[in-house]
């Protein structure tokens, strides 16, 4: 069966997305502008190009709040939004283009995003829902979702550039449950136990279930290594090559299913 829906403490992750906003913008901040045409893993995507990615997605925030409130019910959660993140992949790689064609500084787009998301969230999170596409979502989740392009983003720029990005330790803690609660619902089952200490454990892949003991087949890895392979950074060879992954039992080679995110 499916995992059941994580709840997310919506204060730690109003404090999470302030927190990894602003480690993206001090570190896009310390970048000489020659580097925005460097290239990044992310296609053919720039630098400057994934700055103001990050900036969009930043603003998206404070964008949904100064909306009014959507009609209910919620239809979407954050690992629905997860698995649904393939399917908006062309539709913002065009805006993130446009956007940066029109954007002369990057960093002074990162720099009014953060600042408006510093406004926007300035006291907690309120309780209503908003709609994006593909659905309708408390505020609290939708939040969530943001540390996940945050978080991705700032590994992304981290590996483009060579400069330390700082990750928040509540925000990697929430992507890393996420995407572990979205490879089980795209893997269902109670074959495999995928260990992502010290935040994440979670029973995926068809198979024979085990009730006692250990589990027959187990797969373990450090938070870092499983936001890259559920995102598709890093391949689950070269993961296993450079030893990122212990993995034991006749089920227990995930490559077939990731990544998780499109």
């Amino acid at each position: 069966m499916p995992p059941r829906s994580r709840s997310y403490d919506p204060d730690r992750t109003r404090k999470a997305v302030l927190a990894q906003a602003h480690a993206l913008r001090q570190a896009a901040r310390g970048l000489d502008p020659e580097r925005f045409a460097d290239p990044t893993r992310l296609g053919d995507w720039t630098v400057g190009e994934l700055i103001v990615h990050i900036a969009l997605q930043t603003e998206a925030l404070p964008r949904v709040l100064g909306e009014e409130p959507a009609a209910g019910p919620a239809d979407l959660s954050p690992v629905r939004w997860a698995r649904s993140t393939a399917s908006l992949a062309d539709r913002l790689d065009a805006q993130t283009r446009s956007v940066a064609g029109e954007t002369p500084d990057p960093v002074a787009r990162l720099d009014a995003a953060v600042e408006e998301l510093d406004g926007a969230l300035a006291g907690p999170l309120p309780d209503r829902l908003v709609h994006i596409w593909p659905g309708t979502l408390p505020v609290a989740d939708f939040a969530v979702t943001r540390l996940v392009e945050l978080v991705v983003h700032a590994d992304d720029l981290a590996a483009a550039t060579g400069v330390e990005v700082a990750l928040d330790r509540q925000a990697l803690a929430a992507v890393t449950r996420l995407l572990a609660d979205a490879f089980a619902d795209k893997a269902p089952g109670g074959a495999v136990e995928l260990r992502v200490p010290p935040f994440a454990v979670v029973q995926c892949v068809a198979g024979p279930r085990h009730t006692r003991g250990t589990p027959p087949n187990v797969v373990e890895t450090d938070p870092l290594t499983w936001l890259r392979l559920a995102s598709g950074r890093l391949s689950w060879a070269r993961a296993a090559d450079e030893a990122h992954i212990t993995a034991s039992g006749e089920r227990s080679d995930l490559s077939e299913l990731l990544p998780v995110l499109g």
